[in-house]
């Protein structure tokens, strides 16, 4: 299964970034951070249907760090959801379906939620997962946040409650890539230590290296009766693409037809 995986997320990468070049859509660093924990939620955790996209018993997954749009696109086209090609022949822009944050789940099958406005994508979670006791039905709740997100204050509002609730159906992970869209993270706004702070509001909390599929996995599926559970994910801005790696500019900036091909090179190995 791993080595599957593996195999998901190098796909997942060269379409993102084939995607990002041939649209001229931004983000592509914070899109490449998350790509493993995505294929893990999508490839073997998550209970979902494409043929049956509003199924009340369908896990949920919310991309809390909306600015990811167009590496959710491409896992919700890899399931099935709609057609690969409508993601590459849709305007990108100008209102289109597929721009640089998630639209309203009427409009595109497999969204839970139009996140962008970071620190609102979480607390939706919360009242899903408290809908799911309220209505016993089984199924989970994921949201992927931001490490900048969790400067807001509406995360830990949303955090309390839930821990005071017991929602042990509810996970999160932090994509903590260190960045945020204009400076490091613990230079615009220290979040250290994170996961105690996690920890401290009543949740079941733990690290990993957030591009290790095995140790990803394993996280995700512990999980401790009455309590919810904080995956703190370690990963890098951009992954996969050495020069993009680490680099803050890749926030905002789309590839050119050389750096296109000189990311092709590494991602086609």
């Amino acid at each position: 299964m791993t080595d599957s995986l593996e195999e998901i997320a190098a796909e997942i990468r060269r379409r993102i970034v084939n995607y990002s070049a041939a649209t001229k859509t931004p983000h592509l660093g914070s899109c490449l951070s998350c790509v493993d924990i995505l294929t893990v939620l999508y490839f073997d955790l998550l209970r979902i249907d494409p043929k049956q996209p509003k199924a009340p018993d369908r896990d949920r997954l919310i991309l809390s760090k909306g600015h990811a749009a167009p590496a959710l696109f491409q896992f919700l086209a890899m399931k099935g959801f709609f057609p690969y090609e409508d993601l590459l022949n849709s305007d990108h822009h100008n209102g289109g379906l597929f721009g640089e944050h998630p639209p309203t789940p009427d409009h595109l099958a497999g969204i839970e939620a139009a996140t962008g406005s970071l620190g609102h994508g979480m607390p939706m979670g919360v009242g899903m997962a408290l809908a799911a006791r309220i209505k016993q039905t089984p199924y989970k709740v994921y949201a992927v946040l931001g490490d900048g997100e969790c400067n807001e204050g509406s995360i830990w509002e949303a955090a309390m409650f839930a821990a005071a609730q017991k929602l042990d159906n509810m996970t999160i992970v932090v994509d903590y890539n260190k960045w945020q869209a204009t400076g490091r993270t613990q230079e615009v706004l220290e979040i250290e230590p994170l996961a105690d702070k996690w920890s401290s509001f009543g949740w079941d909390v733990c690290e990993v290296d957030g591009h290790n599929i095995a140790a990803l996995q394993g996280a995700l599926k512990a999980q401790t009766k009455g309590k919810p559970k904080a995956i703190i994910a370690h990963t890098v801005k951009g992954k996969g693409v050495s020069f993009m790696e680490d680099d803050n500019n890749w926030h905002y900036r789309t590839p050119n037809s050389e750096e296109l091909a000189a990311a092709m090179l590494q991602l086609d190995r």
